[in-house]
């Protein structure tokens, strides 16, 4: 798993618990999966159809710093299944994972397009093409 994202905790991430809020967590995975599909796909018309049960491990708290992973698990048609682990950078003490996030490539009406893709591509690949 490639851990493309990092996000710093502060007070405004936190809850009354004094550690981040899960709602916040799960705002920065559904747009780095939004990215990620972007950057694979090479279309920013994408939408998230279904993220599958979240298991949080552990928590953070203000300062750490948290890094968020997405791995693919799939392409379909006009979808990418993708994993995701979200950790503590220093520890490396994993704070949430989601088996499964798919996402979907959109044509200009909004409906569901096929991409044609096969396998994950770096965009340091496409350039020396």
């Amino acid at each position: 798993m490639r851990f493309h994202t990092r996000k710093w905790v502060k007070p405004e991430d936190l809850n009354p618990n004094g550690t981040l809020f899960g709602g916040r967590l799960l705002a920065w995975i559904d747009e780095e999966a939004a990215l990620y599909t972007v950057v694979q796909l090479e279309n920013n018309k994408i939408v998230t159809k279904y993220i599958s049960e979240i298991n949080f491990m552990s928590s953070a708290k203000q300062g750490d710093i948290v890094e968020i992973g997405m791995e693919v698990i799939k392409f379909g048609t006009s979808s990418l299944t993708i994993r995701c682990e979200a950790r503590n950078m220093m520890t490396r003490e994993t704070i949430l994972t989601v088996d499964n996030i798919i996402m979907v490539n959109l044509d200009d009406e909004g409906k569901p397009k096929p991409h044609g893709k096969t396998k994950v591509e770096f965009v340091s690949d496409r350039l020396k093409s």
